[in-house]
Formats: C-alpha cells, sequence, structure tokens
C-alpha cells in the first residue's frame, strides 16, 4: 500500500466508526475523544514494547505489537485528518528539516 491508500483506508474506517458511534452514543466522537482513545493506544504500544524487552510478560507480544503499531498510525492519522493537517507533506517536510539538523550537528 502506498502512503495515500493506507490514508484513505483509514479514513474509510473512520466513516464505519462515525456509524457506530452515532448508533451507541447519538453523536461521533470528538477529536479530544479521539486523543483520549489514541493516548490509551500509545499506553497498550508502551507495554508491549517492554514485555519485547524482556520485563512484562504478554502471550503473542508480536501479533499485538503489529496490532498496537496500526491502531496508533490510524489514530495519528484520523487526527491529522480533524485538524486539516496533509500528513504525507508535513512528515516529508518533517524529515527533511530533521536530516537538516542532523547534518548541520555532525
Amino acid at each position: 500500500m502506498t502512503f495515500q491508500q493506507i490514508i484513505q483506508k483509514a479514513l474509510a474506517v473512520r466513516q464505519k466508526y462515525f456509524q457506530l458511534e452515532k448508533e451507541k452514543y447519538g453523536r461521533e466522537w470528538t477529536p479530544q475523544e479521539l486523543m483520549s482513545g489514541f493516548v490509551g493506544d500509545v499506553g497498550d504500544l508502551s507495554k508491549l514494547i517492554q514485555a519485547k524487552s524482556g520485563v512484562r510478560e504478554i502471550d503473542d507480544v508480536d501479533e499485538k505489537l503489529k496490532h498496537e503499531l496500526s491502531d496508533c498510525l490510524w489514530s495519528i492519522i484520523i487526527l491529522a485528518d480533524q485538524y486539516n493537517i496533509d500528513l504525507e507533506k508535513e512528515f516529508g517536510q518533517t524529515m527533511n528539516s530533521l536530516e537538516e539538523r542532523i547534518s548541520n550537528e555532525a
């Protein structure tokens, strides 16, 4: 998948969640609620990284790590969309800036 295809898939899944949220809660989650969900996913990711480092025991850690990294990426894409940020463009610009900074420090 290209990055654009990943973004489009994430947005399509978001639309399905939108429908589910309307049915369950009568409204879609706010950006703040989406962010809270992301924070929970980052906490889960942290525990999985600890398990990969040997300080926690979690069954099927490799499969769960793949899943959680994907969940976190989904949240970032959805939050970027909520705030009208062209994530593909901004990511490229940020990486270029970081490369320049590293080159200047070397």
